[in-house]
């Protein structure tokens, strides 16, 4: 199971929020490149890059910081956060994009699911930021009707690298994940699963492997920042045994 750090973009810096309020933010770097840099330094697999300006705006608006991102890391990054139509996808992957995560889009244009996922088949996740199990939309503002069992149940057939749960009450609050509700999305998803949210001390990241090899990896951000979990011993715990 990977750690994946995850480098969240607001007005060009790299922060923090708590609960995806974008009032409630704290900033760790002014360079996002640098940051990249420093979390491949230490090993990272993967990174989880986030333009939150973008998830409510519904297009890019920290792209430069996230082109600099795929022009210096070497590693493989996953982006998302307004990414609602086929050309911003094919901007990102043109770019250097490993992949790229699907959440309002995924949900509420099942065409450009459909359309992305047959252009780019095993390069499209699909991102469930989920309060109390209702799946939320445009960078967690507002619920919709569907839950999250609803909207797994009607991925099966198409050719997803996996989908990323987000519990949004424990995001950035340092307070564990919440394991019930992962332990039913492992179970009832048809493609591999990244957890997020919450996650915190390497107890978490045990608890999260042990829910089998249908977890993909854990992403990390709050936690590694603060320096409440240490990266080397939450790579190891990732690893087993």
């Amino acid at each position: 199971m990977l750690v994946i750090p995850a480098i969240d973009l607001k007005d060009g810096r790299c922060v923090r929020l708590r609960q995806g309020d974008m009032r409630e933010e704290t900033v760790y770097s002014e360079d996002p490149a640098a940051m990249a840099l420093y979390w491949e330094g230490l090993g990272a697999r993967l990174l989880h890059v986030v333009d939150l300006n973008g998830a409510i705006e519904g297009e890019p608006r920290n792209f430069s910081q996230i082109e600099a991102i795929l022009k210096r890391a070497a590693v493989p990054v996953q982006i998302g956060g307004g990414i609602r139509t086929i050309d911003t996808i094919r901007l990102y992957l043109s770019h250097g994009a490993s992949r790229v995560v699907l959440g309002t889009a995924a949900l509420q244009d099942r065409t450009l699911l459909e359309r992305a996922c047959v252009e780019f088949p095993n390069r499209i996740l699909v991102g469930i930021d989920a309060r109390d199990g209702t799946v939320a939309v445009r960078g967690w503002t507002s619920l919709s009707d569907v839950s999250v069992m609803e909207l797994l149940q009607t991925l099966s057939g198409y050719p997803l690298c996996g989908v990323i749960h987000t519990d949004i009450a424990r995001d950035g609050m340092l307070e564990g994940p919440n394991l019930v509700a992962l332990r039913e999305i492992v179970e009832g998803s048809p493609v591999p699963v990244i957890a997020s949210g919450g996650i915190t001390r390497v107890e978490d990241i045990r608890a999260i492997r042990s829910l089998g090899l249908r977890v993909e990896g854990a992403i990390v951000g709050k936690a590694l920042y603060d320096g409440k979990l240490d990266w080397n011993i939450a790579v190891q715990a990732a690893s087993g045994p």
